[in-house]
């Protein structure tokens, strides 16, 4: 059952700044845009709002100029501030319809999807996409429930006519088999932002997503 729902973007980068490994953030990000990453999110766990602000105007500048939304990980007030793309946030976050009343403005919603349960709350049935998260278990997100794999995105993709985002551990090596299985983006971290050459290491996610389609 894929999806006809209008969500264009097949390659989604999420920040960390520690998976830079001292490199430029901004350079890392740009980087993996000019590989193929048609969607970015800011995730800011500790910075400060102010700090979290800055850095998202700043990103949001470098990406506009190629064209790239930005949306902001769990902090309505810096995706209002801002005026990214949207918001995205899990079970633990703020809600989904209070983002939806308090932002007439959010163009993208995604929620994280850590229990099949969960699909069918009103926080996944207001969101534009949901997120399996992890699919294959990461050391950069600690706090999650289910560890989805391959058969948990086949599963989803037949309970739902929603766009999914597969986040969790995804490479080159599994973005065919992801996209085959019913994913309709692919989320990257780590692969991408510690990468030597993250454009090269973007392109080649792109080129497999791509093929698979």
């Amino acid at each position: 059952m894929k999806t006809n729902n209008p969500f264009p973007y097949r390659l989604y980068l999420v920040t960390d700044e520690k998976a830079c490994l001292g490199r430029d953030f901004f350079q890392v990000v740009e980087a993996a845009v000019k590989g193929g990453v048609d969607l970015v999110q800011i995730r800011e766990k500790e910075l400060p709002e102010a700090a979290f602000l800055e850095k998202t105007l700043r990103l949001r500048e470098l990406l506009d100029r190629y064209g790239v939304p930005l949306i902001v990980n769990d902090h309505l007030g810096v995706a209002q501030q801002s005026g990214v793309a949207g918001i995205h946030v899990g079970n633990s976050d703020v809600a989904p319809q209070q983002i939806r009343e308090a932002w007439a403005g959010c163009g993208i919603l995604g929620y994280s999807l850590e229990d099949e349960a969960h699909l069918q709350s009103p926080h996944a049935q207001l969101a534009d996409y949901v997120a399996l998260s992890p699919v294959f278990a990461t050391p950069t997100k600690t706090d999650t429930i289910t560890e989805w794999g391959l058969e948990g995105v086949r599963r989803i993709r037949n309970l739902t006519t929603k766009p999914l985002v597969a986040i969790g551990r995804v490479s080159a090596e599994n973005a065919t088999d992801l996209v085959t299985a019913g994913a309709d983006c692919l989320a990257v971290v780590s692969a991408i932002l510690s990468a030597p050459d993250p454009a090269r290491v973007a392109e080649d996610i792109r080129n497999q997503i791509e093929k698979a389609l």
